[in-house]
């Protein structure tokens, strides 16, 4: 009979045992869980603190008693395991009810001690108004504040993903939220012009953004707690939530002498099999490859988490199998928008050499016919000569995940960019458009790489308003440039264009901007045909006003 212990539950050791069961009836298998709750959704915490989620026990997904019940698997919680021991495989665990310290041996261990939340080391850090936002008791200590105490404010320190979800929900619940970052941008995995889109997105729902601030100390007060961040230059909340992000737990991993990768996470291969050929690792505190790079990091999601268990479960119980590495993909609810992302973004493609191109578009989610139809705003990313995929951001409101998930899904088939142009997908007005838009990108993508079309972006934009060398054209109708325009783009709508090309110098390049990109495309296969040099803009006005323009004017007034 082989022996596992499992140290640690949620989504990769709670995984683990179940699959390990299934496989093998007559295994041992204990799991030791230092919270309360071994099998919870931690996920849905952020929803449950604004209420969205009622009842603290929709969050659990298993008990002790359940897993007893149902897989036979001994499940101990406030269990914690402090040493392990390779060379004798044993481990020590100390019980933080009683205090009592005992030991178990093993013949294979699994590690699943997920990451902690980073908790900087500040003045009055310790304070019980901050509070962090990783287990379902620090949901319902949350929780009983908003409820029960009649907190009316909060700042969120952190714009990562939990920071995000954390600040909607308190939003949502009646809390004036202040989201309080140390760059200069939301959601740092996106590149910047996508984040400004969540931006406009948070500012709309009453949300307080407070950049480049970096919290110097707390300090209590009669009204609440006071965040420092400069000798004049301070905010007064009734609470604070940290979400600066999250670090590894790898103390006993360390301490038993497994090796270690270069971002502090345990070392795996792709068995899931750490430095010891007994113990395996998974989840938040590994290090896997990541499909776009091939470099080791560490990725906290629970996909991934959940693939790396069943990986780990297979090879314990003698079947090969092997974990082939993640894009990170990802998808958020924020208000009324949904974002979401694969693969690497531009500033990581450019701080890793990669020679890239990249896509703009605004298509509608489906048949613009059809009542209700919103855009999304899609950013892609390929690498040039491959036309590998490397990465693609999305921001919008319906379809959104369908999208993402079919990017990335070609990703890890190996698709180029312009195979996505031959896609056979589903189509029905209320879902789709018959060219949608994964076709789109397909589309620009070919006529990009047989030199159909020549693009340019929006930090182009300031040298080209400075260069009198240049031809700046919009081509929307004339309201739409009254309601707004690039500075020193002349208006002559696309439906007057062909009578009026006296008015461009055919000596000069032309740059092209319309509402979306559509337009300004049509345009420059005009002039390129009546033989002008064209440029079409990347993203379309939209885009340019969302992430350039109302965020200038967000931070004047700010």
């Amino acid at each position: 009979m082989n022996k596992v212990i499992i140290v640690g539950g949620v989504a990769g050791g709670a995984t683990a045992a179940a699959r390990i069961r299934r496989l093998d009836e007559t295994a041992q298998i204990i799991v030791f869980e230092k919270s309360g709750n071994v099998s919870y959704a931690n996920c849905g915490i952020p929803y449950y603190i604004g209420g969205v989620i009622e009842g603290e026990g929709n969050l659990i997904l298993r008990t002790p008693e359940s897993f007893r019940e149902r897989y036979r698997i001994d499940v101990r919680v406030k269990n914690e395991v402090i040493k392990i021991d390779p060379g004798r495989k044993t481990v020590t665990v100390r019980n933080l009810e009683n205090g009592m310290v005992y030991s178990e041996s093993y013949d294979k261990l699994l590690l699943s001690p997920g990451a902690k939340p980073v908790r900087p080391e500040l003045p009055g850090s310790d304070s019980s108004r901050i509070h962090t936002v990783r287990t379902v008791e620090d949901a319902m200590r949350i929780r009983e504040i908003i409820t029960k105490q009649d907190a009316k404010s909060a700042a969120v320190i952190g714009g990562g993903f939990i920071g995000l979800e954390t600040a909607e929900n308190l939003a949502k619940a009646g809390i004036d939220t202040t989201i309080v970052v140390r760059s200069n941008q939301l959601f740092p995995a996106m590149d910047e012009d996508m984040a400004h889109l969540i931006h406009t997105v948070f500012r709309a729902n009453g949300v307080k953004l407070l950049f480049c601030k970096d919290t110097k100390a707390f300090r209590v007060t009669e009204n609440g707690i006071r965040l420092v961040f400069g000798e004049n230059d301070s905010l007064v909340a009734d609470m604070v939530i940290l979400a600066v992000g999250v670090s590894p737990d790898t103390s006993l991993a360390k301490d038993a002498g497994l090796k270690l990768g270069d971002g502090g996470g345990i070392e795996v291969d792709e068995h899931m099999q750490t430095s010891s050929p007994d113990i395996y690792a998974v989840g938040d505190a590994v290090e896997i490859k990541h499909l776009v790079t091939g470099q080791k990091t560490l990725i906290a999601l629970a996909g991934p988490a959940n693939k790396e268990a069943r990986v780990a479960a297979d090879n314990i119980c003698g079947i090969s199998s092997r974990y082939i590495g993640s894009a990170a993909s990802s998808v958020i609810r924020l208000f009324d928008r949904t974002a979401s992302m694969t693969g690497i973004s531009e500033k990581t493609a450019k701080a890793a050499g990669i020679d890239y191109e990249k896509l703009v578009l605004s298509p509608a989610a489906h048949a613009t016919y059809y009542p209700g139809a919103k855009n999304m705003t899609m950013k892609v990313l390929y690498e040039k000569g491959t036309l590998r995929i490397l990465g693609c951001q999305i921001i919008g409101f319906e379809g959104v995940d369908k999208r993402i998930d079919v990017i990335a899904t070609a990703m890890q088939a190996g698709m180029t960019i312009t195979d996505l142009a031959g896609l056979d997908l589903a189509y029905a007005p209320p879902y789709s458009s018959a060219k949608d838009p994964v076709n789109m990108v397909g589309f620009m993508a070919e006529n990009i790489e047989n030199g159909m079309v020549r693009q340019f972006h929006w930090e182009d934009i300031p040298s080209l308003q400075a260069d009198r060398d240049v031809f700046l054209l919009d081509t929307r109708t004339p309201a739409e440039y009254g309601r707004g325009h690039a500075a020193s783009f002349i208006n002559i709508p696309v439906d007057e264009l062909r009578g009026r090309l006296n008015e461009i110098p055919m000596d000069k390049p032309v740059y092209v901007m319309c509402q979306s990109g559509v337009r300004s495309y049509l345009a420059c296969r005009i002039l390129a045909q009546n033989g002008y040099r064209c440029y079409n803009f990347s993203g379309g006005y939209s885009f340019y006003k969302a992430a350039v323009l109302d965020e200038q004017t967000a931070n004047r007034a700010e």
